[in-house]
């Protein structure tokens, strides 16, 4: 049974490995002792063998992974410089979809790697939606250019990953 003292210790627990996230005592249901059954080791175990890295972790992974700079990424996609620190500064934030599909363009990441960049913040791309779509053929094609990119998304009348058309 989850009691008081078992959620007030996963509380701790969660804000001592993430740091940012704020578990909230929810008003609508009253602590009383002994309310769920559920073991706090297994809990802990299921998280620490199902959690995988932030995006902000994969993100710089693929930096370091490609031998290039902050700088030179973020400009490639079209982001400003207070974003970028945004991303890098605060693992709990978690930027647009189009954002990290810019990202992942200026790092000239494969299909599969775009994915892995997506799901570390939880999106990915759709085969039923047209600008996936656009994004998939040009990561196969080996489009990179994100003004390229943003042509073929204009193609479709779709709005641009970042910024306006030049």
């Amino acid at each position: 049974m989850l009691n008081k003292n078992f959620l007030i210790e996963l509380q701790e627990y969660v804000e001592s490995h993430l740091n940012t996230i704020k578990v909230l005592e929810n008003k609508r249901y009253s602590l009383k002792e002994d309310t769920f059954d559920l073991h706090s080791l297994e809990i802990e175990d299921f998280i620490k063998n199902k959690r995988k890295p932030t995006l902000s972790e994969v993100l710089f992974n693929f930096i370091d992974q490609k031998n290039t700079s902050d700088p030179v990424i973020y400009k490639k996609a079209g982001i400003d410089r207070k974003h970028f620190s945004k991303i890098r500064s605060n693992p709990s934030y978690r930027p647009k979809k189009n954002t990290i599909i810019a990202l992942a363009l200026a790092l000239e990441l494969n299909q599969d790697e775009t994915e892995e960049l997506l799901g570390s913040a939880g999106y990915s791309l759709s085969d039923s939606d047209i600008s996936d779509l656009v994004i998939q053929f040009c990561l196969e094609k080996k489009i990179y250019d994100i003004n390229l990119v943003n042509e073929a998304l204009d193609y479709f009348s779709l709005k641009p990953l970042v910024g306006l058309l030049k």
